[in-house]
């Protein structure tokens, strides 16, 4: 008579474990050799809300980053403060520091009694390379205003000016604006954040996993007219150079298919939701923003999404000598 054998419970994954290891979103290809690769998680929400695809973890808290600015614009308009059209697109805003975007913030600070000085946003360059460069080469320094969230802290200004909360502690995490701020990102997302860190431009950053982003964008461009999301998310896809730039990938999905908001973020996250509800959300790993527009772009084929935008996004060319010798791919 063979004994039996006691059930002996699964393994828990650790950080370590094969089992916690994200997948390979991305490789690197050079001269047909494959010299890297990024990992990362992703999902993808169908018209239905549901769950599609999931690689990854996409239930573990993540930084959103900038793609949190939707939920942070809406929470100013809670807030009071009336904001529409290109205005309201540049609170959500990670401008890439074009002339227009800088007028216009000059203009929301001179609107509400406010001045650069109050912006509490750390100095820096333009986010755009091309526009970085042309400011370099005119003998300007690293400015306030120039970093790409200073629009977003115009609008947080404004609002707490609006109701007489304190203008010198608007990015306290227990600044009643902030506050606000969670509670919309929580309803967007519907979860819990569990983690608030500090942003790179000084404003808290609350966490939420990729599937929780993905509800709040679908959330965004389902909410009905008049919402402070609908608000929001309306002014974005109307003005989307203002919410990026000229030159960006966000600016061409939104323009280029109507109806989309997009909204990257920082160490290589993304978010999307199109009009009908469809939505995704993805992080690389290790921040590694080259790898974002192919995978982007696989995510939106993957959803349905068939424009000439999506081929331009995910190109992502390696050079050699000057040469295009091979390109960062999509590898799922």
């Amino acid at each position: 008579m063979t004994p039996s054998t006691p059930d002996v419970p699964p393994a828990i994954p650790t950080a370590d474990s094969p089992a916690a290891v994200p997948p390979v979103l991305a490789e690197v290809v050079r001269s047909g050799f494959t010299e890297g690769r990024h990992r990362g998680s992703l999902v993808l929400l169908g018209a239905d809300g549901r769950v599609e695809l999931a690689l990854g973890d996409a239930d573990a808290p993540v930084f959103p980053r900038s793609s949190n600015k939707p939920m942070q614009a809406a929470a100013v308009l809670r807030a009071g403060l009336d904001l529409s059209g290109e205005r309201l697109a540049l609170a959500a805003a990670s401008h890439s520091g074009e002339a227009f975007h800088l007028d216009l913030v000059r203009t929301m600070l001179a609107e509400h009694g406010l001045t650069e000085s109050d912006l509490r946003t750390p100095p820096d360059l333009p986010l755009d390379r091309v526009e970085a460069e042309a400011y370099l080469a005119g003998g300007g320094t690293r400015d306030r205003i120039l970093m790409n969230c200073s629009g977003k802290h115009a609008a947080m200004l404004a609002a707490s000016a609006l109701n007489g909360w304190p203008k010198d502690s608007y990015l306290d995490p227990d600044h009643p604006l902030q506050r606000l701020v969670l509670t919309v990102i929580e309803e967007a997302a519907d979860e819990p954040v569990p983690a608030v860190g500090t942003d790179g431009c000084g404003a808290p950053l609350m966490a939420v996993s990729l599937t929780g982003l993905a509800r709040a964008f679908r959330h965004f461009v389902l909410a009905a007219p008049g919402t402070a999301e609908r608000r929001v998310a309306d002014a974005m896809r109307a003005h989307p150079e203002y919410v990026a730039g000229t030159r960006r990938s966000d600016t061409w999905l939104m323009r280029e298919v109507p109806g989309t908001l997009s909204k990257m973020g920082a160490e290589a996250v993304q978010a999307v939701a199109l009009a009908d509800g469809r939505a995704l959300a993805l992080k690389i790993d290790d921040g590694g923003v080259r790898a974002l527009g192919p995978v982007l772009a696989r995510a939106l084929e993957l959803l349905g999404v068939e424009a000439e935008v999506v081929g331009r996004i995910g190109r992502a060319p390696l050079l050699g000598g000057g040469v295009e010798v091979g390109e960062v791919r999509a590898a799922f």
